[in-house]
């Protein structure tokens, strides 16, 4: 047991990139206004990921090179610097959105046990410190045991909400069938644009880069490959399960009570009254997992994408790395202390995520498909089907993504 919970550590890690409260608010947005209709969109989603997540993963076992090592070696180093400034912008605006958000659903929460709440900035000190504190004290494995806790803490608080709060078993079914929900409030427009939200914070090109350098440092090799696969089933079975399962306590209490959600922090006015506050206050500690789990590898984003493309030796003991992680963990003061929209921060950050992973769909598509370099596990012709496939589907969803963006400008400048 304990060699196979260590096997899949490098996938959990992952669901904590990949889970956070934009996430929460996107599927909980998801089934506050249109029920389980859009539940294929999640396992849509999550099947792309697990393929890609598979693919980084064997193309690293395979070459021993980490994915922005390896665009910079094949492709040209601005490849490697695109990715390295796409994502540390879009990871910025991630960091300064999560803990606008889970300070504000802290702070609105603690208003139902202490009178006036505690403050938004209380909050986000805490947050910030804790992360912190957790950075000086641990190395690569304690981040990943650490982060391990986070997301079993997050999975088991939605899970628990879900068969709190579960929408009939019929509803669920019937979500799967791909379709767009119609009428007054779920416009074809309104449905497209939240798809294509729920789509950027599941298909994160992030966890794709990332995956590489966690698979090179367990040290696995050829004859792990099926460690590997199952490693990234296990990661992207989890990312459906936490999904679906906040999507469907929305579903279950909100929408059956033709009450619509725009923000995260509505939620828990709004959730109170038709599930309780004992199953509130797990939802919201789950909200907070959440968000302290993509908080934590979103701070180390940086140094970690400059030791995979130099090939440092990823010692986050450095003075240098420990300021570089200060200076991107403190981003998580901005919203709370400056009065910024977190939700708009969130909605940019997505919008610009969305432009990021056509190319890194691209960029692993030619290194893969090179025989010079995979040899006999180069892509097979159905891979490249697969790919291509994909690649549209992240051209078509990053369209959405930016028209998304353009609309958001005129409601929150």
């Amino acid at each position: 047991m304990n060699k196979f919970l260590k096997s899949i550590l490098p996938g959990l890690f992952l669901i904590g990139f990949n889970i956070g409260t934009g996430s929460v608010t996107a599927m909980a947005k998801a089934g506050a206004n249109y029920g389980m209709a859009m539940l294929w969109t999640i396992l849509l989603s999550c099947i792309v990921t697990w393929y890609l997540i598979r693919l980084f993963g064997k193309y690293t076992i395979v070459t021993g090179e980490t994915a922005l090592f390896a665009f910079k070696k094949h492709l040209h180093p601005a490849v490697g610097w695109f990715f390295i400034i796409a994502l540390t912008v879009n990871v910025s605006g991630g960091i300064m959105g999560v803990m606008g958000i889970v300070a504000d659903v802290l702070n609105e929460w603690s208003k139902t046990w202490h009178t006036g709440g505690i403050s938004a900035k209380v909050w986000a000190i805490f947050g910030v410190g804790l992360v912190y504190s957790i950075f000086l004290i641990g190395t690569t494995k304690v981040f990943e045991k650490a982060l391990a806790i986070m997301v079993a803490f997050m999975g088991l608080c939605f899970f628990i909400n879900f068969f709190i709060m579960m929408p009939p078993l019929g509803d669920i079914l019937n979500g799967l069938v791909p379709g767009m929900p119609t009428g007054d409030d779920t416009s074809l427009a309104g449905a497209s644009l939240v798809t294509a939200g729920m789509v950027g914070t599941t298909v994160s090109s992030m966890i794709f880069i990332v995956r590489t350098t966690l698979v090179k440092e367990q040290g696995w090799g050829i004859k792990d490959l099926s460690i590997q696969n199952r490693d990234a089933i296990v990661s992207a079975s989890m990312m459906f399960l936490i999904s679906a399962s906040i999507m469907a306590a929305a579903a279950g209490t909100l929408y059956v009570n033709g009450l619509h959600l725009d923000d995260a922090k509505e939620m828990i006015p709004l959730l109170e009254p038709v599930a309780g506050k004992y199953a509130v206050g797990i939802f919201v500690v789950g909200i907070a997992a959440a968000g302290l789990s993509s908080q934590f590898p979103n701070t180390l984003l940086l140094p970690w994408l400059l030791c995979d493309f130099f090939s440092w030796k990823r010692d986050m003991k450095k003075t240098s790395f420990r300021l570089l992680v200060l200076a991107m963990s403190l981003l998580g003061l901005v919203v709370p202390f400056l009065g910024a929209r977190p939700v708009f921060v969130m909605i940019a950050s997505q919008a610009f995520a969305t432009l990021v992973l056509p190319a890194t769909v691209i960029c692993i598509f030619y290194v893969t498909s090179q025989k010079k370099i995979m040899g006999e596990h180069a892509n097979s012709t159905l891979d490249n089907i697969i790919l291509a496939l994909i690649l549209l589907f992240a051209l078509v969803m990053g369209g959405l993504g930016i028209d998304g963006f353009i609309d958001s400008l005129g409601k929150f400048l």
